[in-house]
């Protein structure tokens, strides 16, 4: 079972299959190029693989390890599984994959497995597209088995937490899948539409307990939306704590809900909730329309104030470059960020994301984003668009390569910031305002907390990242 990125914490995407295939009898094997080197002795000797890509960027590795596999063991059954598996399968089919499978995929992965063992058809397993057949996502509710982390890097291999200047080991779970909401540029969108799934309190807290054995003493919740389910999301909480009290966490949730159900947020920091992640993704109300996002400018303001009243913390990911944002949006990101004092709670990295858009975007069909898009680039999973103001590709182009550099040198975010803001001004043919990094040097400055890996999706990885075989972690953003 292979891993190829996770955002930078130890995969569930193949410790959740691990689990079931133990609890069937299975003995599986795990890698995490994230993390390790590729063990060619191990895949060699594989009748099966099968490749996690819940996001683009471990889509454009898979790839990489697929043709590995078919070039050192072309006998094995290379599967692709996961959101963006479902979004490509087509193509996977075509050129690489023995098999793909989407939405809920783990019990699907067994049968599959338990098929290939005893001889059986493909035709036979349910929900396994394959190179005779290609159908929809498995939308059917598991019975969860608890993830299997045995044999997978320790976690003090991956993303910690920042806090008060230390780092303390983090685990990661998932207490629900999929999700409520139809926001057009989403990948869950035309996989689940609309549906989510609940992993039991008590599968969710075991995975807690053993992370907490293991040495994590912080639990990211990496559900698309933790508020999906409120009151299966806060039992868990509660429960996490009055177990483990000394535990801090965070989690994911849409503006639209931290606005419904603000009135949970003060009784979370008693719990250990130390951030928020929420995708603000622009303060420009024609974009959060074009991108059907259910909030407004005003609602991510208000979502600030409520998380910040709570004693929280709320770290925005953004979508700064889309075919709608213009140049006047980029700058007044600065200003607003520097005004609410923002800076150094958002990752350099969130002010060069770029709209992906992948085969199967529910945008492709519900927007007028076509004006804009070339052909699909299959072999790179997205449409490729162009902004109709050249000074906003060119801009892309520059700032990317500031974050990069930065993030190689450990550049303290306040600098990055001035750098982008000035460069974002001088493209505007503006005066940009005094650099912010002269007054925060006069005083002591408490950064908030945040992980370690930069926090985004939705986004083309940059080169080094693609790097082949990754052998090193993912903090270069």
């Amino acid at each position: 079972m292979v891993s190829c990125y996770e955002l930078g914490h130890q995969p569930i995407g193949i410790a959740l299959p691990m689990g079931f295939l133990e609890q069937a009898g299975y003995a599986p094997a795990s890698l995490d190029i994230a993390v390790e080197k590729v063990d060619l002795e191990r895949i060699t000797r594989a009748r099966f693989v099968g490749i996690s890509v819940p996001m683009h960027t471990a889509l454009r590795l898979g790839v990489r390890v697929a043709e590995l596999v078919r070039e050192t063991n072309p006998s094995s059954h290379v599967c692709f599984y996961g959101l963006y598996a479902s979004l490509n399968a087509e193509f996977l089919l075509r050129h690489i994959a023995d098999s793909v499978i989407g939405g809920e995929y783990e019990a699907p992965l067994v049968q599959l497995i338990e098929a290939l063992e005893q001889g059986d058809s493909l035709e036979e397993v349910e929900a396994v597209s394959h190179r005779g057949r290609i159908i929809g996502p498995h939308l059917k509710r598991l019975p969860f088995a608890v993830p299997s982390r045995t044999g997978l890097p320790a976690l003090e291999r991956y993303a910690h937490l920042e806090r008060a200047g230390a780092q303390h080991v983090v685990g990661y779970v998932e207490a629900s899948r999929g999700c409520l909401h139809l926001c057009l540029h989403c990948p869950i969108v035309p996989v689940y539409e609309g549906r989510f799934f609940i992993v039991p309190a008590e599968i969710v807290l075991e995975d807690i307990r053993r992370q907490v054995v293991a040495g994590a003493t912080h639990i990211t919740f990496g559900d698309p939306d933790f508020l999906n389910g409120p009151g299966h999301s806060l039992s868990i909480v509660r429960a996490m704590h009055a177990e483990f009290p000394h535990v801090t966490f965070d989690f994911t949730a849409k503006v639209e809900h931290i606005l419904k159900h603000r009135l949970i947020f003060p009784e979370l920091p008693s719990l250990g909730c130390l951030f928020v992640i929420s995708a603000v993704e622009s303060f420009s109300d024609l974009v959060l329309a074009k991108l059907e996002k259910g909030h407004t400018r005003a609602d991510g303001f208000a979502a600030l104030e409520i998380v910040r009243q709570a004693g929280i913390t709320l770290r925005a990911s953004l979508v700064p470059f889309t075919p709608w944002a213009t140049l006047d949006d980029y700058v007044e990101l600065f200003d607003i960020v520097g005004s609410h004092d923002l800076i150094d709670a958002t990752d350099a990295v969130q002010y060069t994301i770029r709209l992906l858009i992948p085969p199967g975007s529910a945008l492709l069909a519900r927007s007028d984003i076509h004006r804009f898009l070339g052909p699909l680039d299959q072999a790179g999973f997205q449409y490729r668009w162009t902004h109709p103001d050249p000074r906003m590709d060119k801009l892309h182009q520059e700032v990317s390569a500031v974050v990069e550099a930065a993030a190689r040198t450990s550049e303290d975010p306040v600098t990055t910031f001035d750098r982008l803001r000035a460069m974002a001004y001088r493209f505007a043919d503006r005066q940009p305002p005094a650099p912010t990094a002269a007054r925060t040097q006069s005083f002591d400055r408490r950064r908030p907390p945040r992980l370690t890996e930069p926090w985004f999706c939705c986004a083309e990885p940059t080169e080094s990242q693609l790097h082949p075989l990754h052998t090193k972690g993912y903090g270069e953003v």
